[in-house]
């Protein structure tokens, strides 16, 4: 369920469906109690429905990935690998059709995509994971589905940034932040020849965003919560349907070519230091801003930080 309709003239605004889902949302949420366990109950299913609208890119390539490691036949004359890559060109398609994404949000699931396929070319060429199958559409051991998974990644953090009308404080400045997220993405290539400083860079980054607070409007409320916090949860639920994607054949792990297991729980480290790169691309587009000045009727949780933003 969208956010509510922003201000004029702010940047966050609604696609043509999501604001007409949004005046359905408001129609049926009018008159309910704002205080109470049902007032609770109600932002805490906004805000669930919130978080499906925003991942429904990646949940439909989730489920064509499951549907066809249990429905796809093996003799089919269209390679499995080619019939995923076929599907989420659909979907990204069917977004655009349908506005769920917005022009300049596009842009930013782009860059994700290209980032992402040239970090699979590398990644496979040198053995961190691989991909089964055959396939016509692909660029040397990579199906070109891969890149719309990274895609999928892309499209949750412009779409959750809008949607919950993202705010903050005490951001750090955007050009350090990029800078850090530079050296993510080299590192992810270099520590196969020198020195891996996976842990200096999490280091640089509880540095940087450390005194962050993020604040999320739900539907009435108003939320805050440290940033770091907020990594490592969708960190977390990248790693789960990393899980999910690996089962249903997507990719493997070299321990998992004798047969599928639980993906190592280190590899939240690297999705956590993903985000970070996702985070600053977002930044990009959606420069940082700091929490409305408050209004009392619809945001319970003021801000008191004298702490001015800094994009």
């Amino acid at each position: 369920m969208p956010s509510p309709t922003p201000p004029s003239g702010s940047p966050r605004e609604l696609t043509r469906l999501e604001a007409v889902v949004d005046r359905a949302a408001h129609r049926l949420l009018q008159g309910k109690p704002q205080h109470g366990p049902r007032a609770v109950l109600i932002e805490c299913a906004v805000f669930l429905l919130k978080q499906a609208w925003a991942c429904i890119f990646g949940a439909l390539l989730l489920v064509a990935i499951v549907a066809a490691r249990l429905w796809y036949p093996d003799d089919a004359p269209l390679a499995r690998n080619d019939a995923l890559t076929i599907a989420a060109i659909l979907i990204q398609i069917g977004m655009l059709a349908f506005r769920l994404e917005s022009g300049r949000e596009l842009w930013v699931i782009i860059l994700f995509h290209v980032t992402g396929t040239v970090m699979e070319l590398f990644k496979t060429d040198v053995g961190s994971w691989s991909y089964g199958g055959d396939g016509l559409l692909r660029i040397g051991a990579v199906p070109l589905f891969s890149g719309f998974m990274y895609a999928a990644v892309g499209s949750y953090m412009v779409r959750v940034y809008r949607l919950h009308d993202l705010r903050f404080t005490r951001y750090p400045r955007v050009w350090m932040t990029t800078v850090v997220a530079a050296l993510i993405y080299v590192n992810f290539f270099s520590h196969h020849y020198i020195w891996d400083l996976r842990w200096i860079l999490l280091a640089a980054v509880a540095l940087l965003w450390g005194r962050t607070m993020m604040f999320f409007r739900v539907w009435r409320a108003t939320l805050r919560v440290p940033l770091l916090l907020v990594f490592a949860g969708v960190a977390l639920f990248i790693w789960i349907a990393e899980n999910i994607a690996t089962w249903g054949g997507a990719w493997l792990y070299p321990n998992q070519e004798a047969g599928w297991e639980l993906v190592s729980p280190q590899k939240l480290v690297a999705w956590f230091l993903l985000m970070i790169i996702s985070v600053v691309m977002v930044t990009w587009v959606y420069p940082p801003t700091g929490p409305r000045d408050r209004d009392p009727a619809r945001d319970p949780v003021p801000d008191r930080s004298p702490d001015a933003v800094r994009p």
